[in-house]
This record gives C-alpha cells, sequence and structure tokens, in this order.
C-alpha cells in the first residue's frame, strides 16, 4: 500500500497533465459547430484540383444572400398598397344630400316630382363619384388595391380620386344636364362630400409578408451522377454556386444518423494530435516550462479561450470571425515565455480553428502571417508604443492579406466589402486588450511580465528603499551587479530586465545582519573576529535563506526569487572554510557550503558571474588590463570547475562573451587608461 501511494505522489504531475489533456481534447470538440466538414476545398476563380466531381446525392442550387435580399428588395419596392373602402360614408353623404335637397328646395315651390328627380340625379352623381372611392390621400404609387366586399380590386391611378377631384367630377357631371336648382345641387352635394379611402397599413403589410414568404431559397435541381466540375476546370460563378451548394447540403446530411460519431472521432482524433505535438514540443524545448503544470494550465487556458471565442463567433455570424483578436495569443505568451514558443502554440491553435472556419486557408494563411509579424514587432510591452506599433502592423497586415485574396478571386478591385477593413481595425483594437490581460494572468497564475519587472526595479520601491537604509553597501553593491548582469545579458540575448531586477534583489537577506558582510563595515571592527568560523560561515550561507524569506513575505515573484536561491550555487564559503581546517583536520565541507540549487537558466548563471566578480573586484589593488583579465578568468573558471553551470542552458561561447563584457565593465569602473610617456 505504501510504495502504491509512493507512485501516486510521484507520478501526481503527468496525472495532471494526461487529465488536462484530455479535458482540453473534449473541450476544444465541444466547442466545435456540430457539422461535417466537406472533402474538398475549392476558391473562385481558382482550377479543381480533384478528380471529375458527380453529384453524390440530389440536392438543389441555393441562392446566395445576396440574391436573395436582392428579390425582397424588389417586393418591396413594388409591394402593391391596399386601401379599405368605408360603404357607410357613401350612404351618409347620400342622407346628407336628401336632407339639404328637400330643405332647400321646398322654399323654391318645386313639386316633390321635380326634388325626386333632382334626388335620384345627385344619387347618380355621387355613384359615379364612389364608383372607386374618395382618397383621403393620393397614393403615390400605380399598384393600389382596394377592399370593397371583402375583394380586393386592382385601382388604374387615372381614377384615383381625393376630395377636390370628387367635388371637380360631380360639377363636371351636373353640367352636362339642365335641370331647375342644378346650382344649388352642386353646392350641396360639394359639402356633403367625405373621402372614404383610407390606406390599410396592417392588411398592406401582411400581404407583402405573405409575398415575401413564398420567395424561394433555391434557383434549380442538381440531379444525382450530373457532372458538377472537371479535373482541371476553373471554378466559375455558377459552378462556385453549385459546390457551395452541394458542400451546405453534405454537411448538414452528414452530421445526421451514426455519422455523428464517426464525425466526433475524427476531430476528437485530429485535435488530439495538436495538442500531443504541444506536449512534446514542451518536453523536448522547454523542460522546465513542461514540469510546471501551473505554467502548462496557463497555455492550455490561453488555447481554450481563443478556440472558444472563435467558435462562438462561428456559430453566431462567420462573417464577423476576423474580430476576434487571436494575435493576443501569441503576444501574452511571449511576454511570459519566448517568442519561439508563442509563435508554436498560435500556429496550433489556428490549424484548430481551420477545421471550423470558413475559407480555411484563407484563414490559415492570414492568421500565421499575422502571429508571426506579432512575434518579430512585439518587444518591450511594458513601452505603450511599442504596443500600439505592434498592433498597426498587425492590422495592416490583414488588411494586406484580405485586399491580395479578393483580387485572386475576383479578378479586380469592384465588390470590395469595406466592412471587412473596419472589422480588422475593430480586431486591432481588441488586441490592445492584451495588456491588461496580462496584469490579470500575472495574479491569477503568479506569472511575471516585463511590465512587473519594470515596476520591481524601481530603487524606491519599499523593499529596495529597506535595503538601502539597513544595509548601504550592499545595495550600493546590487546596483553595481546589476548594471554588469545587464550588459552581459544584452551581449548574449537574455532576459535582461530579469537578470536586472534579480540582481537587485539577490543580496536582500543581508538586512537581517548588515554589519556581518564586509561592504556594510564603516570601521575596522569585524564582528567575525569574535565568532568560530564556522559559525560565520553560517551567518553567510544563511543570507540566501533569510533573503528568501524576505522576498516571500514582501510578495516578490519566484521568477526573480530564483535568483537568491542560486546566485551562490552550492560554492563553498573558502575563506572561513580554510580558517577552519587550520583549527582541526576532519571539517564538514558540507557546512561550509551554500544550500543551492545551481543556477539552471543563463539569466541566473550570469548573475552569478557577475555577483562574484564584483564582489572580489574591491579587493583589487591598482588594477591594471591584465590583472583585471586574470581576475576575471580565475573567477569564471573556478565556478565551471565546481560545475555550476552544468543545469544552465548557457554555451561556452556565450560564457567567453560574459567574461568580455565583465572585463570591459571593470575596466570602465576602475577608470583604467594608457599611461602616455612623458
Amino acid at each position: 500500500m505504501g510504495k502504491t501511494l509512493d507512485n501516486v505522489y510521484r507520478h501526481q504531475s503527468l496525472a495532471y497533465k494526461y487529465f488536462l489533456y484530455v479535458v482540453s481534447v473534449a473541450l476544444i470538440v465541444f466547442f466545435f459547430p456540430k457539422g461535417g466538414k466537406f472533402k474538398y476545398e475549392f476558391q473562385k476563380a481558382k482550377p479543381w484540383q480533384y478528380e471529375n466531381l458527380y453529384a453524390p446525392i440530389d440536392f438543389s442550387i441555393k441562392k446566395t444572400a445576396e440574391e436573395i435580399a436582392s428579390e425582397q428588395q424588389s417586393l418591396r419596392d413594388n409591394k402593391t398598397d391596399y386601401y379599405a373602402f368605408d360603404a357607410a360614408i357613401l350612404n351618409q353623404v347620400k342622407q346628407n344630400v336628401e336632407t339639404d335637397i328637400r330643405s332647400s328646395f321646398s322654399t323654391n315651390n318645386l313639386t316633390t316630382r321635380q326634388q325626386n328627380a333632382l334626388l335620384n340625379w345627385a344619387s347618380s352623381v355621387l355613384d359615379s363619384v364612389y364608383h372607386i372611392g374618395v382618397f383621403q390621400e393620393l397614393p403615390a404609387t400605380n399598384s393600389v388595391r382596394v377592399v370593397k366586399n371583402n375583394e380586393a380590386r386592382a385601382v388604374v391611378s387615372s381614377g384615383f380620386l381625393n376630395k377636390n377631384r370628387a367635388m371637380d367630377l360631380a360639377s363636371e357631371l351636373l353640367g352636362a344636364v339642365n335641370l331647375v336648382g342644378d346650382e344649388i345641387l352642386e353646392d350641396v352635394i360639394g359639402k356633403s362630400i367625405e373621402a372614404n379611402v383610407s390606406y390599410d397599413e396592417v392588411f398592406t403589410e401582411r400581404a407583402l409578408a405573405e409575398e415575401l414568404s413564398k420567395i424561394s431559397f433555391t434557383r434549380g435541381e442538381v440531379s444525382e451522377g450530373r457532372l458538377i466540375i472537371a479535373k482541371g476546370e476553373v471554378v466559375e460563378a455558377e459552378n462556385f454556386k453549385i459546390l457551395d451548394s452541394l458542400k451546405e447540403e453534405y454537411e448538414s446530411e452528414l452530421w445526421r444518423g451514426n455519422n455523428y460519431y464517426f464525425i466526433l472521432l475524427g476531430y476528437t482524433i485530429l485535435v488530439a494530435l495538436v495538442l500531443i505535438m504541444l506536449f512534446l514540443f514542451l518536453k523536448r524545448y522547454r523542460s522546465e516550462i513542461f514540469k510546471n503544470n501551473n505554467k502548462v494550465t496557463f497555455i492550455f487556458v490561453n488555447i481554450l479561450l481563443m478556440v472558444l471565442a472563435t467558435t462562438l463567433m462561428v456559430k453566431n455570424n462567420e462573417n464577423y470571425v476576423y474580430v476576434v483578436p487571436l494575435c493576443i495569443l501569441p503576444l501574452v505568451l511571449k511576454n511570459f515565455f519566448d517568442a519561439r514558443l508563442g509563435l508554436f502554440v498560435h500556429v496550433l491553435t489556428v490549424l484548430i480553428l481551420g477545421f471550423v472556419v470558413p475559407n480555411s486557408f484563407e484563414y490559415i494563411f492570414l492568421q500565421t502571417i499575422a502571429g508571426i509579424v506579432t512575434i518579430l514587432t512585439a518587444s518591450e510591452l511594458y513601452k505603450r508604443a511599442n504596443l500600439f506599433i505592434s498592433v498597426g502592423q498587425i492590422t495592416l497586415i490583414y488588411i494586406l492579406g484580405y485586399f491580395a485574396f479578393h483580387i485572386i478571386h475576383e479578378g479586380n478591385l469592384e465588390n470590395i466589402e469595406w466592412v471587412l477593413f473596419g472589422i480588422f481595425i475593430l480586431n486591432g483594437l481588441l488586441t490592445l486588450f492584451a495588456q491588461p490581460l496580462i496584469y490579470i494572468y500575472e495574479k491569477i497564475f503568479g506569472l511575471i511580465s516585463d511590465v512587473s519587472l519594470l515596476e520591481l526595479s524601481d530603487t524606491n520601491s519599499k523593499l529596495l528603499k529597506e535595503l538601502s537604509d539597513k544595509a548601504p553597501g550592499t545595495f550600493h553593491h546590487s546596483l553595481q551587479v546589476a548594471n554588469l548582469a545587464e550588459a552581459a545579458a544584452n551581449e548574449i540575448g537574455a532576459n535582461a530586465m530579469l537578470v536586472r531586477v534579480g540582481a537587485l534583489y539577490h543580496d536582500i537577506g543581508k538586512m537581517e545582519n548588515p554589519t556581518f558582510f564586509t561592504e556594510n563595515q564603516i570601521t575596522n571592527v569585524n564582528p567575525h573576529d569574535d565568532l568560530p568560523p564556522k559559525e560565520s560561515a553560517k551567518i553567510i550561507v544563511d543570507h540566501v535563506i533569510k533573503g528568501i524569506e524576505i522576498a516571500r513575505k514582501n510578495k516578490v515573484p519566484d521568477r526573480v526569487i530564483d535568483f537568491l536561491r542560486t546566485h551562490h550555487g552550492t560554492t563553498l564559503v573558502f575563506y572561513f572554510f580554510k580558517k577552519q581546517q587550520e583549527i582541526e583536520e576532519n571539517v564538514v565541507e558540507q557546512d561550509f557550503r551554500y544550500p543551492g540549487p545551481i543556477p539552471f537558466s543563463k539569466e541566473t548563471a550570469i548573475l552569478m558571474m557577475s555577483d562574484a566578480v564584483e564582489a572580489a573586484s574591491k579587493s583589487l589593488k591598482n588594477p591594471t588590463f591584465m590583472m583585471i583579465d586574470e581576475f576575471v578568468e580565475k573567477i569564471v573558471k573556478g565556478q565551471m570547475q565546481a560545475n555550476q553551470f552544468l543545469n544552465a542552458n548557457i554555451t561556452l561561447k556565450e560564457i567567453e562573451m560574459v567574461k568580455k563584457v565583465l572585463k570591459q565593465k571593470l575596466t570602465n569602473i576602475y577608470h583604467l587608461r594608457v599611461e602616455y610617456p612623458e
């Protein structure tokens, strides 16, 4: 049982990676749209590169969105306006005319027969006027139907009457005959006419909606077995529409029935292969990251976020897929790790997204180029101008890429979708979110960026201020080491900012007992004179442990604490070790060694060399060029013979370059110059 538990604990890190891998594959496949993938890639104005393609099934040729929109707009432009006819108004008008006629002509000694004749003629005139109806407002279109007795009748524009036109028509009809009292009759009818035809918006919109619903989304059928396109034939407009229709039909049919599980298996295998490549890359070339589950999780979380954002955009509106700022991924990873890892992860993520985005070749090409530009241009992101310049170049690459693809597909500059340029600009603006995102990641995953390093390098920060107050000599020593280490890091292409910060904090443990370190002794009194060599060695060695405790208490990032742990490696406190040997013969060497570990990166190796050289240089008396050269060679050679750089990925050539920089800097510090003859 005990051995089983030991094996579990020993392999828990690897087990977590397996778990992370399985969960990531499952989530990515789950994010994918529920549809198959057409097995042919084709582009407009490009030759068909496959064998002759025959229709595998019966399918309809789909109309394009533009064609459907054009038909809908045509229906709207030529829609029929419907007007409601109110028969009750005509009856009311006739009643009003009859009342007015009888009251007007009763005083004119007209007989009842004459009055009835006038009333009959007035009714006939009104029937003629209201044959179509009197409109409240004249229609603006010629396509008009009047709904009368639940029947819609078309009306020609010559029959449109408003109140004024109706009065003119009534006058014309009354003037055609000579009747007693026709002038009074004309006046009565003119005052009584009212509009009885009004625009029926509800009925008109309902009729338009019915017409729109009748629009067919297809324009023809392709029967099974028909030749669609021959090998080498150029994919032109008509063929492109047929192929696009087949692709849509194929993908919708493919996802039904038992095919669902096979497609799911295919997606799973492909995504699993991509993520395996990532693990293999980390294990082979970034072993320190592979061993750190926190960093591995951070990388996978970023991949999942980008896949989720892109697939959601594809599901909702694939035309805006370029809104997703995919270049944030290499920006963030380069900031926390290195450019090679950032580009590798970006390319793998683009390959995954190539399964689901439309025009996958264009997408993969543009995103890969944009990722490369991001890696090449994005540097020193703590300088705000650099981020804006990088984002501007990324946006320009997107625009140029789209412009080139449009020319290839269309053969001209017509029909450019200008909205895509706005989408690319929006993508660039969203990429600027990388700066606050980096800060959020620092807090969540405990990582450190150049921005944080810049803040830590401020000598007015609380911890460095305390160091300068309690141990001014150590503070001055740290500044000198920082300058040496930064120059050496720049020379070999290491992280200069990280080295500088590590150098500034590497000796903060000396604040506990500052006077036990020679750089802080302002008198000739040395407290080590009253202590046994073993105790003195313990105080010297303990400044590493105490420094780590102080750093963690002040929430200094782990990457900086690594410099505190490794800046002496496992070297020997040689002076007190020799003094102890003078007292006793059998000295336990381990009691006089630093606890380690030894440096495990270029940066920590540079700090070890710079620290040792700067500290020992204080013992030089009247240094010369030759003396400094031999002095640096001796110290670095001793560290190499003690195997202090075995775990650091620094080459012999780079060590030689570091030594050269250290010699030059020490020469400048001691103001050595050529002595001219008198």
